[in-house]
């Protein structure tokens, strides 16, 4: 799946309720996914990490999708020729 596709579906399945919610509550809900998410890893929590990063890709497709951005197009333009600063691959900046 493309990330415009997981943006696409997460529309599909959460847009309207998140909407109702707001950008600021849904924010809120977002911090709160980074949370367990940053639980998960200081235990070193492997079976509940793939769910954490898979919960915050979805509330970050969500608040894009709020806000306007296409987060595909958004990712390609600052990260598509490699590092933004450098535009290396590994990044080469100091």
């Amino acid at each position: 799946m493309q990330v415009r596709e997981f943006q696409q579906q997460i529309e599909r399945i959460y847009l309207e309720r998140d909407a109702r919610r707001g950008l600021a509550g849904t924010h809120m809900w977002f911090c709160e996914e980074v949370g367990e998410l940053t639980r998960a890893l200081r235990r070193n929590d492997k079976a509940g990490l793939e769910g954490e990063f898979a919960d915050v890709a979805a509330w970050l497709a969500t608040l894009a999708s709020l806000s306007g951005i296409d987060l595909q197009a958004a990712l390609e333009k600052k990260y598509g020729k490699g590092c933004p600063r450098c535009h290396a691959s590994p990044c080469a900046c100091p």
